[in-house]
C-alpha cells in the first residue's frame, strides 16, 4: 500500500518534521545506522539451526562443568531437562542458551574449554 508507514516509523517521520535543523545530522545518522542493520541481516545467510540433542547426565555435567550428582539433585530447577520416562535427559540447545543467558560457565567448564582449544 503506497503512503502507509509503519507506526514506528511514523514517529520518526513526525520527528524529522519538528526537530531544529541543528538536530537533522544525528537524525540522518541514526537512520543510516538503522538502514545498514537490515542491508546487513537480508545480505548475510542466516546460521543454520542445528538440530537438538538430548543428552545424557554425563554429558550434559561436562558441558556444563556440574557435576552429576548436582544435575540430578537440581534438574527440576533447570529449563533444559527433559524427562524420558523414568531417564532424564537434557536439550544441547536448551544448555547452549542457558549458558548464553546467565553466562553459566563453573571453573570446570572454563578449565575443560580451555584443555579442549587446539
Amino acid at each position: 500500500m503506497p503512503g502507509t508507514m509503519r507506526n514506528e516509523l511514523q514517529t520518526v517521520m513526525m520527528a524529522a518534521r519538528d526537530l531544529p535543523a541543528g538536530e537533522l545530522p544525528r537524525l540522518l545518522g541514526e537512520l543510516e545506522e538503522i538502514r545498514c542493520t537490515a542491508l546487513a541481516r537480508l545480505t548475510t545467510p542466516a546460521a543454520p539451526q542445528r538440530p537438538d540433542e538430548l543428552l545424557t547426565v554425563e554429558h550434559a555435567a561436562e558441558r556444563l562443568g556440574l557435576s552429576v550428582d548436582y544435575l540430578y539433585r537440581n534438574h527440576s530447577r533447570l529449563p533444559f531437562t527433559r524427562r524420558m520416562g523414568r531417564s532424564l535427559r537434557f536439550s544441547s540447545l536448551g544448555i547452549d542458551e542457558y549458558i548464553k543467558r546467565t553466562g553459566a560457565l563453573t571453573p570446570r567448564r572454563r578449565a575443560a574449554i580451555i584443555t579442549s582449544v587446539p
